[in-house]
């Protein structure tokens, strides 16, 4: 089953192709990466995904739906049921707790069943439970991260959007959090990473290459 589709997907900037006719489709569960030099139109391309811009031509296929025709409430509704995101700086509210921050796609969307069990079970997971009551700035980076991961996860979404996750990390931190990303894909998360590091994007099921708005190359790691 494909959990995304991508079809002649175009976006210019100032007559400039900043995506240019991509085409490619992910399964369900699988891990892709998305990679190229600044400029080579991949956050562009994620950021189309995940509803935040519109593409100039072309269709993306989410679920079986194409969220280019979305109207502003059933794009609300997508981010917040079908994807989480995971950001290069975190975006975590400094003034909150853990649990705070990790409940608040929860408060967002008025699903607030059982929130104190649902996000310590999800903090577990990532091995934050013991710091549930502390504020996030009072964590490394690499623990802030992994706040990061368990908000976006808390409400189970189909795929998994990651921009760079690993920019602000050490090799040690960015192990860890590759792991977990390794981990919700096998437990049948769809998972797209954008990154410019190679070596994290071996760790995928495959990687796509763009360079100036266009995919030159789309290779699988993993059989």
């Amino acid at each position: 089953m494909k959990a995304i589709e991508i079809s002649n997907v175009s976006k210019h900037y100032d007559n400039r192709a900043v995506v240019d006719n991509v085409s490619f489709s992910v399964d369900k569960g699988e891990f892709v990466s998305i990679v190229g030099k600044s400029g080579s139109g991949k956050s562009t391309l994620m950021n189309m995904i995940g509803s935040m811009i519109l593409p100039d031509s072309g269709k993306i296929i989410v679920g079986g739906k194409d969220i280019v025709s979305f109207r502003e409430r059933e794009v609300a509704d997508y981010r917040n049921k079908t994807i989480g995101f995971i950001f290069q700086d975190f975006h975590l509210e400094p003034t909150y707790t853990v649990y705070e921050n990790v409940t608040l796609p929860l408060e967002i969307a008025g699903d607030r069943r059982d929130m104190k069990n649902r996000a310590k079970k999800v903090l577990e997971r990532f091995g934050m439970s013991e710091h549930i009551s502390k504020k996030v700035t009072a964590l490394s980076g690499g623990e802030q991260q992994r706040v990061c991961i368990a908000r976006a996860v808390i409400r189970e979404p189909e795929l998994l959007l990651a921009d760079e996750p690993c920019g602000n990390l050490d090799t040690v931190n960015s192990d860890i959090i590759m792991k977990l990303l390794r981990e919700l894909s096998d437990n049948g998360t769809t998972v797209l990473l954008v990154t410019h590091n190679l070596e994290a994007a071996s760790m995928t099921d495959r990687i796509i290459t763009l360079q100036d708005g266009a995919l030159i190359s789309d290779k699988r790691t993993r059989i």
